[in-house]
């Protein structure tokens, strides 16, 4: 009996314990896990300044983001300004009043020996024909010429003949004379760049290489200007490499206008351009500087015939001036022979004179072309070309 009562008792208390562990099992799946606990954060340590250790941050002042210089973009792009060009400054030209009187000692430095030995010999006691065959010869070695020797010599025979008696005065005074009468003392030299119903003037300037056309050009803008003119330049000279900088350098001082074209371009359609600028300018004058051709190219002859034709499309040529080395005597005569045949010269420019002995070279041009000289270069300086005055010239020809 007591056998069967602790059975019982035994299975109860098994199946109590049964129960108990089921309805734990099944309380501990329903109950969500507690939530994790949060984890101790310790500060990390200042990162330490210069000089310092690391350590706990102390106590700074702080500054606002407005105070903080903050890391920008990209560096700005300098851009650096055009360098600026000044303008060349404008210079004065010398009056042209009496130019040549005032280079009157430079011209008698080269052309005294014709004037001393002329009087020279007509000083001699005798002058018998071997004395006036070494005059001759004396005024063709000066380029005189054979007709104007001739025609001096003869003149110069009957006065002395006349006269008897000869000072040293009376002998420079006959010569004086008789040179005048030569030259031409009756003739307008003037260069004419004032037409009387149209502006502007307009001059072609013409020679062949080598005979100073280009600075001629310049030169006589310079002359142009001191008598209070306005000028625009025509570089029409488009074969010779630099000519248009070397015009330009001229017009840029005394503050004239340079048309230019590209380089071996139409000279004719440079000198057009030119003209028409000087007319919507209101400009004074145009000078066309054109090519130094060759006088013995046919071709190019030519062309310096179209660039008057198609100037001449605006207004007629004022003026033609014909540019010639002093130096080249006779052979300038041929150059002088070939251009008036295909542009009417009205008139020559003679550079270079002061540095020869061959003065007699403005009494032969003017005789072969029948045009006068008009402009003398007297050296290189930018004020050396003046007006030929007769009277300035013989004088320094012959001396005081």
């Amino acid at each position: 009996m007591e056998t069967v009562i602790l059975a019982v008792v035994i299975a109860v208390v098994l199946l109590g314990a049964l129960g108990g562990l089921i309805v734990g099992s099944r309380r501990r799946k329903s109950l969500p896990p507690p939530p994790p606990k949060a984890p101790d954060i310790t500060a990390p340590p200042a990162e330490p300044h210069v000089g310092d250790e690391a350590e706990t941050p102390r106590d700074e002042p702080r500054r606002t983001i407005e105070e903080v210089d903050l890391p920008g973009g990209p560096a700005p792009v300098v851009v650096e300004e055009p360098p600026v060009v000044e303008a060349p400054e404008i210079e004065i030209p010398e009056p042209t009043a009496g130019r040549l009187v005032r280079l009157r000692t430079r011209l008698s430095r080269s052309q005294n020996a014709l004037g001393k030995g002329l009087l020279t010999l007509l000083s001699r006691e005798h002058l018998d024909e071997d004395t006036w065959e070494e005059i001759e010869d004396t005024l063709l070695t000066a380029d005189v010429g054979v007709q104007p020797t001739q025609e001096l010599v003869e003149r110069l025979r009957e006065r002395v003949r006349v006269l008897g008696t000869r000072t040293p005065e009376e002998l420079r005074g006959l010569l004086r004379e008789e040179l005048l009468v030569l030259i031409g003392t009756d003739v307008d030299r003037t260069v004419r760049t004032e037409p009387e119903d149209r502006k502007p003037g307009i001059v072609m300037v013409v020679g062949v290489n080598g005979t100073g056309k280009t600075t001629t050009t310049g030169k006589l803008a310079r002359v142009l200007v001191a008598d209070g003119r306005t000028v625009v330049l025509g570089a029409a000279d488009t074969f010779r490499a630099a000519a248009a900088d070397q015009l330009q350098t001229w017009g840029e001082r005394v503050g004239a206008y340079t048309v230019r074209g590209p380089e071996a371009g139409d000279p004719a359609s440079v000198a057009f351009d030119a003209v028409k600028e000087g007319k919507e300018m209101g400009v004074d004058v145009v000078l066309i500087d054109t090519a130094g051709r060759l006088h013995t190219k046919t071709g190019l002859m030519d062309e310096l015939g179209k660039v008057k034709r198609v100037v001449e499309k605006h207004a007629p040529l004022d003026e033609v001036l014909l540019v010639l080395d002093a130096t080249t005597g006779q052979n300038g005569l041929v150059q002088a022979r070939v251009f008036a045949e295909v542009v009417d010269i009205t008139g020559i420019v003679l550079t270079k004179l002061d540095g020869t002995a061959k003065g007699g070279i403005v009494i032969a041009v003017q005789r072969e072309l029948g045009v006068p000289v008009k402009l003398v270069g007297l050296g290189e300086g930018a004020d050396d070309l003046a007006p030929f005055e007769p009277e300035a010239f013989v004088d320094a020809l012959i001396g005081e």
